[in-house]
């Protein structure tokens, strides 16, 4: 696993403060048609682990995207505030919610195989296919 980090930030209009205390240094980007419909693109995306505390929390609201994970927003602004694993309540948060230093690395992208052509970065990561990313992550 890579360095961790700290970091607090917000929703647009402010009714959110996040604060996560284990941010993975190493950001990642997801491909997959769900996230770029969520996120209007590729969802640039750090893994804030378990320790995340969520303020405003009567301005959030969930969608269960999936039988295993959840995405939540604030109703106010409607910005896009995490991905979380039910089974260990894992956030992967997008890195634009906080203040990160630039010594952030993009580590990897995930769901590669659904990246539409109008797109691609020139940055030299590790890439895995949604079905490599199930058989390396999904719940057990």
């Amino acid at each position: 696993m890579s360095a961790t980090i700290s970091a607090k930030g917000q929703c647009l209009c402010g009714s959110v403060q996040v604060e996560a205390n284990t941010i993975d240094t190493q950001m990642e980007a997801c491909h997959c048609s769900m996230c770029r419909r969520w996120s209007g693109g590729p969802l640039l995306a750090v893994n804030c682990q378990q320790d995340v505390t969520l303020s405003g929390e009567q301005h959030i609201s969930t969608y269960q995207s999936s039988d295993w994970a959840e995405r939540g927003f604030c109703k106010n602004c409607g910005t896009n505030l995490f991905y979380r694993l039910k089974h260990n309540n894992q956030h992967i948060m997008p890195a634009g919610l906080f203040e990160l230093p630039d010594t952030l690395s993009f580590h990897q992208q995930i769901f590669i195989d659904e990246k539409p052509d109008y797109y691609c970065f020139a940055n030299d990561t590790k890439q895995m296919t949604g079905a490599e990313v199930f058989a390396q992550y999904a719940p057990q």
